[in-house]
């Protein structure tokens, strides 16, 4: 009897140590990576390639990366499954953080959209004044291929507020929603002679590996702004909280903030982002 109770002993206390270096294990994986579900146009444009593998060297934390749109990147925050995030639609983010899915928003960086299409087109759009309505009344009065990201990202939020400032319900043969990412929307703009909105750092990246020009800029409506939020760690225990504080605190940085700005001169002459971060 006493043999049988030293072995169902033995047993119990094996699966004991079994589970404590389960959770042992399973808080050592998380604290040293973080999930950062982000905008296509951060990964697209190479600014994380460029920032991450520095963050990783000095703190030792691995970012997971997810790059969607903006809209699916705050609805995995919704659901828990990423611990931070960088996206681009300032009013969305802040109805995010004010019903409860994000501890804080941050400013870090912003840009601007512009539109582009085939060269021979330009000549159609130098009258506009760079009046980005006026473009896309144009487009629909002449039903020129237009594609849309039709995925729900900052991106493509932005293209439907100007549809809708120009009284437009787009639709037809025209109008095609492509439902992928940046750089992918502009490839396709290439190979079908079509318009699109891109954010301009995707634009300048991939400029050389398509015929596209801009066809409008600088009009004030194509603003973007980027922000970080903090995920609230009530939404699933595996959210690692701290790391992605580290990952905040270092983004908004002097140092990084310079980075940022830094980013792309060498190459375009002007940086892909403006770093405009406020902790």
């Amino acid at each position: 009897m006493n043999r049988k109770l030293t072995i169902l002993l033995s047993i119990a206390l094996v699966l004991v140590l079994l589970i404590g270096c389960n959770i042992q294990e399973k808080n050592k994986v998380n604290s040293n990576t973080i999930i950062l579900a982000t905008t296509t146009s951060t990964r697209d444009s190479g600014l994380l390639d460029y920032l991450l593998p520095k963050f990783e060297d000095e703190t030792g934390i691995k970012v997971k990366v997810i790059a969607v749109g903006t809209g699916k990147a705050l609805q995995m925050g919704r659901d828990g499954e990423a611990d931070i995030l960088l996206v681009h639609a300032k009013s969305d983010e802040e109805q995010f953080v004010k019903e409860g899915h994000g501890l804080k928003r941050h400013d870090v960086m912003y840009n601007d959209f512009v539109l582009v299409g085939p060269k021979d087109l330009e000549v159609e759009f130098m009258g506009k004044s760079n009046d980005i309505i006026e473009a896309f009344k144009t487009i629909a009065k002449n039903k020129y291929k237009f594609i849309s990201r039709g995925d729900n990202s900052g991106t493509h939020k932005k293209e439907l507020k100007i549809w809708r400032e120009a009284g437009i319900e787009p639709e037809g043969a025209w109008y095609v929603s492509a439902g992928r990412g940046m750089g992918d929307v502009l490839k396709m703009a290439d190979e079908m002679r079509a318009i699109t909105l891109t954010d301009r750092a995707t634009y300048l990246k991939l400029r050389d590996k398509i015929n596209l020009s801009i066809l409008i800029e600088k009009d004030n409506r194509l603003f973007n702004q980027y922000g970080i939020i903090l995920v609230n760690p009530n939404k699933n225990d595996n959210i690692n909280l701290e790391g992605a504080k580290m990952f905040m605190n270092w983004l908004l940085s002097d140092k990084t903030q310079k980075l940022i700005g830094e980013y792309g001169k060498d190459r375009f002459e002007v940086p892909l982002f403006i770093p405009n971060g406020r902790k």
